[in-house]
């Protein structure tokens, strides 16, 4: 389907293309102080600057009674290729979190960072704070290229940051053109001569309609599929042969954003293409899969506008083609590889550099003086200046790059905090647990996840202990609505929001990656899921083969049907 099918573009794509670079007219919102909100249309142009604009939904019944308008506030998102940070950025952030935001630290499952509840004044403070550390939120959020995901744990690879290397030039590939982030937040004088800003701004990859929908790219090096590489729009998968990277294979078409009622949507996850040799190539397969989804993507309606759907409506071979015509060289067959686990690596692990790293257990990617003083305990780290920071999409946090001689002293740190024993005593499902935003903030949830997710583990843990199962790793994610922002499809247990208090319970899918889950039972409550978790507990704990996950256990005893 070319642009010239799309006769009812949405209005979203008319906003976008009347936008003059994505400004709108988000300079005269900021200016209103007789609402905390800003104009309709700028609502969707401010997702391209990184923001949502979003409200305490926990307070919407007690204000409208009131009569008051709804607690507006924003949610900003960094632009974070692969999840990186210094220890001088992270105090920044701890500092602005603290400054403007509700203050908890929000690790997203796309390895970045989210901070909730900054008022409208205090946006543009925000932004210009975070552009004092060298770091924006430029398309974390809208119609384009999302901030790019890489394996994140340095052990296993001696080429790691070579691979991870990948991430920073995919972002930049995939940025707009537009300088109006720079204008609107930070100050920049304005191009007023319409032929310099047509030159400056002239953007061949977006052109003035961007893509139909978010992109999302991830990048893997096998065995761990952490990233969890074919849920994304396109996924990358390292191959490296004699300790040298010689190229990646690339899968296209992941995405689990489903609608409840709408069988037309569905979670998929991405299909193989090929292998594309060298930095070169690769790059240049990655920014024409992306114009082949500007072009070819559907523009009326957005429930429908993921590349999932356009390849679907291709078909893969013809895709593969339309992608070989645009690159100018063929794709080889894909490359053989293995991935044996999807998880974030607890504790302290040691790099062929002899470079330590410690991995914290941080639940719901919630980093807050809550149940440990985990946010006290990180800004001390950071501190010392000895450690530095990678997000996983796990929603983990990994101290990084730390000398052996530096060891002893960010372990007393989190020895002192809590920390470790924090991470050594979460049991095994808490630990490989996802759960998504959801309420209060998330306009479209329908019920709780991160808030709910780690009490009803609480309940989950003693059914585990009871058929000796307190040790297996079964993945279970959480999210309070059908969009798939924790990724529950492609989890051995997904809960799905229906109503609040009520999801559809999800299993099948397997640990490693490849096997999307399917409905078990729908629209249950808390007692329900017990039951039914129960039930299913012992009969894997009874039948299962040896090693046997409970997601293949679950797809062999035909409990449901992939």
């Amino acid at each position: 389907m070319s642009n010239n099918d799309n006769k009812n573009l949405s209005s979203t794509e008319k906003i976008k293309m009347a936008s003059d670079g994505l400004r709108g007219t988000l300079k005269e919102s900021l200016r209103d102080e007789l609402t905390g909100a800003i104009r309709e249309d700028d609502t969707a142009l401010v997702k391209f600057h990184g923001m949502y604009q979003q409200d305490d939904r926990d307070r919407r019944e007690e204000r409208s009674a009131k009569k008051l308008e709804w607690l507006y506030s924003y949610m900003l998102r960094l632009r974070l290729p692969g999840g990186f940070m210094t220890a001088d950025q992270y105090i920044g952030l701890h500092n602005i979190a603290g400054d403007h935001s509700t203050g908890v630290i929000k690790i997203t499952t796309r390895q970045t960072i989210q901070l909730h509840g900054i008022l409208k004044s205090h946006v543009k403070p925000t932004i210009q704070a975070f552009n004092t550390i060298l770091l924006d939120s430029i398309s974390a959020c809208g119609d384009v290229n999302r901030n790019v995901v890489c394996a994140a744990h340095p052990k296993f690879s001696p080429i790691h940051e070579e691979i991870f290397s990948y991430a920073g030039k995919i972002s930049k590939l995939g940025l707009p053109k537009s300088r109006g982030y720079y204008e609107i937040w930070l100050d920049e004088k304005p191009l007023i001569d319409k032929k310099e800003k047509e030159e400056v701004e002239k953007d061949p990859l977006y052109q003035d309609r961007y893509l139909p929908r978010k992109f999302k790219v991830g990048i893997a090096i096998p065995p761990n599929n952490d990233v969890d590489v074919f849920t994304n729009d396109l996924g990358l998968i390292a191959i490296i042969e004699n300790d040298k990277l010689i190229g990646f294979n690339i899968a296209a078409g992941g995405g689990l954003g489903a609608t409840h009622g709408n069988a037309a949507t569905y979670p998929r996850l991405a299909s193989m293409l090929g292998f594309v040799r060298g930095e070169e190539n690769t790059l240049k397969a990655v920014l024409e899969v992306i114009t082949i989804q500007r072009d070819h993507g559907n523009r009326s309606d957005r429930k429908l506008s993921r590349l999932k759907y356009t390849i679907d409506k291709m078909g893969v071979e013809a895709f593969k083609e339309e992608l070989e015509k645009r690159c100018g060289f063929k794709l080889e067959e894909p490359k053989p590889y293995s991935f044996t686990s999807r998880k974030d690596e607890y504790g302290w692990h040691k790099n062929h550099e002899g470079k330590w790293f410690y991995t914290v257990f941080i639940e719901s990617g919630r980093i807050a003086d809550e149940k440990v003083a985990l946010k006290t305990a990180l800004l001390e780290v950071a501190k010392t200046g000895k450690a530095n920071f990678r997000f996983t999409s796990n929603q983990g946090l990994i101290l990084s790059d730390i000398a052996q001689n530096d060891k002893e002293a960010v372990e007393k740190i989190l020895t002192d905090f809590g920390v470790i024993e924090h991470t050594d005593n979460a049991g095994a499902i808490r630990k490989n647990a996802i759960a998504c935003v959801a309420f209060n903030t998330c306009s479209l949830a329908l019920a709780e996840a991160q808030r709910y997710l780690p009490s009803l583990i609480t309940k989950i843990e003693p059914i585990l202990a009871k058929y000796g199962l307190e040790n297996d790793e079964i993945s279970m994610r959480m999210t309070g609505c059908p969009n798939g922002c924790g990724r529950p499809y492609a989890a051995e247990i997904g809960f799905i929001g229906t109503a609040y208090g009520r999801y559809n319970l999800h299993i099948g899918g397997d640990r490693e990656g490849f096997r999307l889950n399917k409905k078990y039972k729908e629209n249950i409550d808390e007692s329900a899921i017990l039951k039914e978790l129960d039930e299913l507990f012992e009969k894997y704990s009874k039948n299962r083969n040896s090693g046997e996950t409970f997601g293949d256990f679950a797809v062999r005893e035909k409990l449901v049907t992939i």
